[in-house]
């Protein structure tokens, strides 16, 4: 048996193709497929069986596209009631698929259909673990809504304890979440490749014998997920087309110019240094150079369904065309270049400072706010003393909530304060982006209130 990693790092996912030299599986496939079909290629193999672990909620699956484009056995959970053709699988059932053994088990937690799959050549074992047993954590269990939080948490618990015992301790795990997506929670490690018999020894949920502690110190820890979330999942059910990852043809300076001034979505990739120098009025800064971040914020971030037109170098907008389409965000509009004044020559131009931290300190006129557009748990842990808490998710709505004065914007890093300087600045706001990490804040004089942590 080979498993062939296929990564989706800009949502932090995985996919696999598990093959046995002729036929292959494909695991949770990500809507762009040409990935996957060249893994299949590369592999020499023929896509028989393709399989979901649950209907996902982060992005857009390929799986009914690759099964339609192979004549593939298309594997759902039996209690989905999809809009489309697909083999029905349920607890315990088995499968061949050429050399290679396939069962699903029922691990209800991070949704309550999720399946995971253990698969065996007979002489090596891995389980396809999905939202379910993650390394060093699990899939998180709030997706389906508060009502459903406490249950879906203590059967997750269940869960990864059962499919610990039925894969075995020698069995090598594949999660789908885990690597800086959404759906994970909690103390998540960085490791590339892991064991059952590793989890055993490091995974708080299977470690902590308590269920009810395991519940309690999850749920205390669940935070914000991306809006766009609620509208995944029902794509999901009804089947995704495949995705048009074409570059369109790029648009003129009169018709860029236009939608500036029609207060339309212009989204300008480039860095946030750059933008901040120098960019077209009206345009918001969603750097496309640090992507694990791009489309997920972006999705978040901006209203849903809106018209959408992307403004950077060739190759930025033809790569988040495509995270883009992941999250069901399809075909938007572009204008290829990188200097504002070439692209709509005469049109209005813009800038605003950046500062770091000793700027802080020493140069902040007293009566200016300092704004955090961090998640509330980031907040809650340490802060700048007076700062205001308006996470970037939440910054659209809650724009007149906003003092008076220019606001010195910071974050973690300084990739969401560039998103919120500039949505700020779009909506006429005087702003300084705190472009420094919030780590060096304390060394550089920065008065923090920082919350202690709890005792075990």
């Amino acid at each position: 048996m080979d498993v062939v990693v296929i990564e989706t790092p800009q949502l932090g996912d995985r996919s696999y193709l598990v093959h046995d030299g002729r036929v292959a599986l494909v695991v949770d496939a990500q809507r762009d497929t040409d990935r996957i079909e060249e893994a299949a290629r590369k592999a020499g193999v023929r896509i028989t069986h393709v399989a979901e672990t649950h209907v996902h909620n982060d992005y857009l699956t390929g799986g009914l596209i690759l099964a339609r484009a192979h004549s593939a056995k298309y594997l759902i959970n039996a209690a989905d009631q999809v809009a489309y053709e697909c083999e029905p699988v349920k607890d315990g059932q088995t499968m061949q698929i050429g050399a290679l053994t396939l069962h699903a088990v029922a691990t209800p937690g991070h949704t309550r259909t999720h399946l995971s799959y253990i698969v065996t050549d007979g002489r090596v074992r891995a389980v396809f673990s999905g939202g379910s047993l993650l390394f060093g954590s699990v899939g998180r269990t709030d997706l389906l809504g508060p009502g459903d939080t406490a249950g879906l948490t203590r059967d997750q618990y269940a869960s990864v304890h059962r499919l610990a015992d039925e894969a075995g301790p020698d069995a090598a795990l594949y999660p789908t979440h885990g690597f800086g997506s959404f759906c994970s929670i909690g103390p998540a490690t960085r490791a590339e490749a892991s064991t059952i018999a590793e989890q055993l020894e490091a995974n708080h949920a299977l470690m902590d014998p308590d269920p009810e502690h395991f519940a309690a110190e999850l749920m205390a820890n669940l935070s914000a997920y991306p809006s766009y979330y609620a509208h995944i999942a029902p794509l999901n059910m009804t089947g995704p087309e495949p995705a048009d990852l074409s570059l369109p043809e790029s648009l003129g300076a009169g018709e860029l110019t236009e939608r500036l001034a029609g207060g339309e979505w212009v989204v300008d990739l480039r860095h946030r240094v750059l933008f901040a120098s120098n960019h077209l009025q009206g345009t918001v800064s969603f750097e496309y150079g640090s992507g694990r971040s791009f489309s997920s914020y972006l999705g978040w971030v901006l209203p849903w369904g809106e018209k959408l037109t992307l403004v950077g170098a060739r190759e930025d907008v033809q790569n988040a065309i495509r995270d883009l389409s992941r999250i069901g965000i399809d075909r938007p509009d572009a204008a290829v270049g990188t200097e504002p004044g070439e692209l709509a020559p005469g049109a209005a131009v813009a800038s605003f400072p950046r500062a770091g931290w000793p700027a802080v300190v020493h140069e902040k006129p007293d009566g200016d706010p300092v704004v955090d557009v961090r998640r509330p748990d980031e907040f809650a842990a340490s802060h700048v003393a007076g700062a205001i808490n308006v996470p970037l998710h939440e910054l659209l709505d809650r724009l007149g909530e906003l003092p008076a004065g220019c606001l010195w914007v910071h974050c973690a890093t300084g990739y969401r304060a560039g998103v919120a300087a500039s949505l700020l600045q779009r909506a006429g706001r005087d702003v300084v982006q705190i472009d420094a990490r919030f780590r060096d804040a304390a060394a550089a004089g920065v008065t923090l209130q920082i919350q202690p942590l709890p005792r075990r």
